[in-house]
């Protein structure tokens, strides 16, 4: 039966690394009002965590599952959010769309 079989990896199959976990930490240091949001495994790719700085900047970085999301956030003291269900912030879409003008 399959029910009992380990869960594969996403397509690529690369989960959160050191390097991954150190970028997170940096950006979360770097930048003021820092708040955390899960994102759910896909079927491209595992779970990943996004930080959205005070100015809407943000980065995003694969997580080995939304619990360890959680307690990567509660050890820097980060709220922390499911995207699911609040969504993406205002602040975000905001900055994006700033870029967006810069860049063209």
């Amino acid at each position: 039966m399959a029910w009992f079989r380990r869960r594969r990896p996403a397509a690529g199959g690369r989960t959160a690394s050191r390097e991954d976990l150190v970028h997170l930490e940096e950006f979360t240091r770097s930048r003021r009002g820092v708040e955390g949001f899960i994102e759910p495994r896909t079927t491209v790719t595992e779970t990943t965590l996004l930080l959205i700085a005070h100015d809407g900047e943000w980065t995003r970085r694969r997580m080995e599952s939304p619990q360890a999301a959680r307690q990567f956030a509660h050890r820097l003291s980060l709220p922390i959010y499911d995207v699911a269900l609040v969504g993406y912030p205002q602040r975000m879409r905001d900055y994006n769309a700033r870029n967006k003008r810069s860049t063209t």
